[in-house]
């Protein structure tokens, strides 16, 4: 062979050559490409069902967290109305309680003071009825004996012992 032989471009060679690259194109397209294609196509199909469900699931967690802090808002408010109410029943107790312990204290002070007026009256009586017992015997004394200043004396020191007697008892 001649070294030009070796160097010979074959156009038979080049168009059988390009020729079989359009048949591999078409059988690898008929039996690779659309294949293939296809489950790319499933794929994203999947993952755009996938991201479709993500977005519903945090629709309804933003939407479930909303009615959360609704309703834990609405708690706080019920809790806050509820103490407050406890409070102003609480108030009220107290203030019964107080009103009633005073009127009660205002009773037993009108009672003890009654009982203090009656005790005072009933002393007093009793002190009358001593200084009528004692005048009379000092009456009688005195009608009895004659009268010397000396026994004056004597007669009102024992007057005011028998009263500082009366008291003491």
């Amino acid at each position: 062979m001649q070294p030009s032989d070796i160097i010979t471009v074959n156009l038979w060679q080049i168009v059988v050559s390009l020729l079989n690259l359009v048949i591999l194109f078409l059988i690898i397209k008929k039996f690779l490409y659309k294949p293939v294609k296809n489950i790319l196509k499933s794929r994203q199909d999947k993952l755009d069902e996938k991201y479709t469900q993500a977005d519903k699931y945090l629709s309804q967690a933003e939407s479930t967290k909303t009615e959360l802090d609704k309703k834990l808002n609405d708690a706080e408010n019920k809790a806050d109305a509820i103490l407050n109410e406890a409070t102003a029943n609480a108030e009220r107790r107290k203030e019964k309680i107080v009103g009633e312990a005073r009127d009660e204290a205002e009773s037993i002070i009108r009672q003890a003071k009654n009982q203090a007026e009656l005790e005072m009256k009933k002393a007093e009586s009793e002190i009358k009825a001593q200084i009528v017992d004692v005048s009379f015997e000092l009456s009688k004394k005195l009608i009895e004996r004659e009268i010397k200043e000396e026994d004056h004396h004597k007669l009102i020191d024992s007057f005011i012992d028998q009263i500082g007697d009366s008291d003491e008892e």
